[in-house]
């Protein structure tokens, strides 16, 4: 059944049961059955031409995903949003991925890389460097020792540059990225601590040609910041992001 569902990850649109048997690798009669188990709970739906999406009842469930931080930090996400004209964006790691709690967009023509609920690499965005920079010693080093997928021509994937690159991240405190996920768009994050520990990355991303300028925005990221950390200072880290971060 987890097959399934991750056959639908990567789809924007409606699979037919065919489409679902080679995207979860089972053999048809299998997918028959158990996508009718699915439908039957809800957490899949069929459309009149026969074809499946994903289903109202597990976008239910998947809302409880990050519930806490999400509500906590919502409005100052918000308020951040609210004094830069910037999208703003909250993230925390999920595996060697970041994925995105929270999102508040702007009405500036920005090129759009994720979405709430979406995951991109973290050595190709301004919070998931922010995260990899301050997390412990062995988180860094497994990463590093991974194949570096290259989104862009402008992607940083050398082990050795990204490695002196979250030292100094570490160092000034903030991370950016100049189009290394999206052309168009360049990004900037602080992190969000949590007794000591990182959390989450804040930041913000704008139009490209704005790179030059956009430390201007660290005072309210950082000020912002530490209102997120002290609004959930109270909630174990573990219960706060809901999520694994093996």
């Amino acid at each position: 059944m987890l097959a399934i569902l991750e056959a639908f990850e990567k789809s924007r649109g409606a699979l037919s049961l065919t489409e679902i048997a080679e995207g979860s690798g089972l053999p048809l009669s299998t997918t028959h059955r158990l996508v009718a188990e699915l439908a039957d709970w809800g957490f899949l739906a069929r459309s009149a031409t026969g074809r499946y999406q994903l289903g109202i009842r597990l976008w239910e469930l998947a809302q409880n995903t990050g519930r806490q931080l999400r509500e906590a930090a919502r409005p100052f996400v918000q308020d951040l949003f609210s004094l830069t004209g910037e999208t703003a964006q909250l993230a925390v790691r999920a595996g060697h991925e970041v994925l995105y709690i929270e999102r508040i967009y702007g009405t500036k023509r920005v090129p759009r890389a994720s979405r709430v609920g979406g995951r991109l690499p973290m050595h190709a965005t301004a919070v998931g460097k922010v995260i990899l920079a301050f997390e412990e010693e062995w988180v860094r080093t497994a990463y590093l020792n991974r194949d570096l997928e290259q989104a862009t021509a402008h992607t940083h994937t050398n082990p050795r540059r990204l490695g002196e690159e979250l030292v100094q991240i570490r160092e000034q405190g903030y991370a950016t990225t100049l189009e290394e996920v999206r052309l168009g768009s360049c990004s900037i994050a602080v992190p969000v601590f949590h007794t000591g520990r990182i959390g989450a990355g804040l930041g913000l991303v704008l139009a490209s040609p704005q790179a030059a300028s956009m430390a201007r925005h660290l005072p309210v990221l950082k000020g912002v910041s530490a209102q997120i950390e002290r609004a959930t200072a109270h909630i174990p880290l573990e219960s706060l992001l809901g999520i694994s971060r093996r």
